[in-house]
């Protein structure tokens, strides 16, 4: 039996984390962490009563070690590259939610967010935990880089289309939409009640942490140099993401073959599911699955794609990547 622990088990990811490992197998959750909260576990996530039988403590990397045999790093950015150091060095094997170890140069990420990175010579030798495209280099590893959630809907929507030299790589405009949950449990002005009921509106034009995310690993899975307009919105549902994208094909093709592209690039892959219809976020909600489709319209293609954003936008995406780490069938505990 594995020995999990989570740090920074208070948030929505988190719960869904927890919820998704409840039910695995060969793994038992033995410390969950936060820096504040000292409630127990069942009172900060009351649907987990008579689930697990927890109290949130503030641990050392060490003392996590002495419990646990792989940690999920569920720290905000900056907080978790002050902590994966100590978490690796202490001989634990780490899964991480948030963005420090995704981009490869510590340059970029100074400029999207804003904070010198202080874990440098981990970036670009982290994998970036994206099974669908990178399953293959995840085993044995003792640290991974947990994708996004706008950047896991884009990068699937896209890859088997830019890899296969069906559109351009440059001048693609992501349109994306994401539920509340996207922002976090902490109280903000924008994602209270009253001010996004009722209400859809875009947000960080032009200037969203994603974006080099999205051209990075498109660019590192096709070898072109990948170009992105991404816009992302808030929308007034708890969950989900769906995002619509326009590219321009490389030379005329017809809706049929650029479906039997994505069903030949994701044959096989479990959890992304090259649909007929339109995608909608109520099919994945809950669910580990990414559902995309593809129209040509004119002399443009339509990309469409939507996910659980805590789920296969996060927690269950971590959950297939700590199953590829330790050699376990990738869709043990995701598929229900």
């Amino acid at each position: 039996m594995m020995r999990v622990a989570i740090q920074g088990a208070t948030g929505y990811t988190a719960y869904e984390l927890i919820r998704i490992l409840l039910r695995h197998p060969e793994v038992e959750i033995t410390a969950v962490t936060s820096r504040s909260d000292r409630r127990r576990l069942d009172a900060v996530h009351p649907a987990l009563a008579g689930r697990i039988d927890l109290e949130l403590e503030d641990l050392t990397a060490t003392e996590i070690a002495e419990r646990a045999d792989l940690c999920f790093c569920c720290l905000p950015h900056v907080a978790s590259m002050e902590s994966v150091p100590a978490l690796l060095t202490a001989g634990l094997e780490v899964v991480d939610l948030s963005a420090d170890y995704r981009l490869t140069d510590p340059g970029v990420y100074e400029r999207w967010y804003g904070h010198v990175h202080t874990d440098p010579t981990r970036l670009g030798t982290t994998v970036y935990g994206l099974p669908e495209l990178f399953a293959d280099q995840i085993p044995g590893q003792k640290l991974i880089a947990n994708p996004g959630c706008y950047t896991s809907t884009s990068i699937l929507a896209l890859a088997p289309l830019i890899c296969g030299g069906y559109i351009e790589p440059a001048g693609i405009i992501i349109d994306a939409k994401s539920g509340v949950s996207g922002a976090g449990r902490s109280a903000k002005q924008n994602i209270l009640y009253a001010e996004c009921n009722e209400s859809i509106s875009a947000y960080a034009v032009g200037s969203h942490r994603h974006t080099p995310e999205i051209e990075q690993v498109l660019t590192t899975a096709s070898g072109k140099d990948v170009d992105v307009l991404f816009t992302p919105h808030l929308t007034p549902m708890d969950r989900g993401i769906l995002a619509t994208i326009y590219a321009t094909p490389t030379k005329p093709v017809t809706q049929e073959v650029l479906l039997g592209a994505m069903r030949e690039f994701y044959d096989g892959k479990p959890f992304v599911r090259v649909v007929e219809g339109l995608p909608r976020t109520k099919d994945v909600a809950h669910t580990n699955y990414c559902d995309v489709t593809v129209r040509v319209v004119e002399d443009r293609v339509i990309v469409l794609a939507t996910l659980d954003n805590l789920i296969k936008g996060a927690a269950g995406v971590a959950v297939q990547n700590m199953n590829l780490m330790r050699g376990i069938d990738e869709t043990t505990a995701l598929i229900v």
